[in-house]
């Protein structure tokens, strides 16, 4: 049977708000209580890989194992609002899981960030920035690669090479133009909420396209206990079996016809 694959990203495409910038306010707090108030990071005057990095570089010498309790601590917060998940996207992971599609994560968020998210929505795998460690496992501030435009398209490209699957049976999700590069990789692309390059892409294209619409966490169920990022990113269970293209986005308002929601 047919393969699929559904790669979502996760910052305005399931969650409502920026990850990274929720947790700087969470880690902001933290530190203000030991008495250090760090420098905000930049949010504007460059480009998204290198405002990227230099967001991780605040992190340099913070213990790796301090850094995931942290982001812990913050998505269990964060998944408690009443607005904090974008209501079409995510019935569209569950609809995915619930066809046996494998659904992978790929965002431009630090993989220790995404860990919590990613267990809490039953995804094994993800692809996202790699926060480098020294032999002590503490943060050195740097980054093996920023998840971000076309390294999205390489390690898309470069899973699905290695699952022996074929693009025009998979499916991807993005909101931002710098998503573009894995959208046009996959047979089947989605457009999150209004971005004006995506929505000349996707009328040009006949891509789907799904509203902003903010909701609570799916279901109410509790965060997972604590698990290893390498099972949730490298999970190597059997690929499950494929269906229709068309059961996941078939009933979707195609672009020039979506509905008007808040921004993400």
């Amino acid at each position: 049977m047919t393969r699929r694959y559904a790669f979502f990203d996760l910052d305005g495409t399931l969650l409502a708000e920026k990850s990274m910038l929720g947790f700087w306010q969470h880690w902001s707090a933290l530190t203000a209580r030991e008495g250090r108030t760090p420098p905000p990071p930049r949010t504007t005057g460059a480009d998204r890989e290198t405002l990227n990095r230099a967001y991780f570089a605040h992190f340099a010498g913070v213990p790796l194992a301090r850094f995931r309790t942290a982001a812990r601590q913050w998505y269990a917060h964060y998944r408690r609002r009443p607005d904090a998940y974008l209501v079409g996207p995510l019935d569209a992971l569950a609809r995915h899981r619930a066809l046996g599609h494998e659904v992978v994560l790929v965002t431009g968020s630090g993989a220790a960030l995404v860990e919590p998210v990613a267990e809490d929505l039953g995804v094994r795998r993800v692809l996202a920035t790699e926060q480098l460690t020294d032999d002590q496992g503490t943060l050195t501030g740097e980054v093996r690669r920023s998840m971000i435009g076309a390294a999205k398209h390489e390690a898309v490209a470069g899973l699905m090479e290695r699952a022996g699957v074929r693009s025009g049976d998979c499916f991807a999700y993005g909101d931002h133009a710098s998503d573009l590069p894995m959208l046009s990789l996959v047979g089947h692309a989605v457009v999150v909420g209004d971005d004006p390059v995506l929505a000349a892409r996707a009328a040009a294209r006949g891509w789907r396209s799904l509203p902003a619409h903010r909701g609570p966490h799916p279901g109410g169920v509790p965060v997972p206990g604590k698990n290893t990022f390498e099972r949730v990113c490298y999970s190597c269970a059997p690929e499950t079996r494929g269906d229709r293209a068309d059961a996941v986005t078939g009933h979707l308002p195609r672009a020039g016809h979506r509905t008007n929601g808040p921004g993400a």
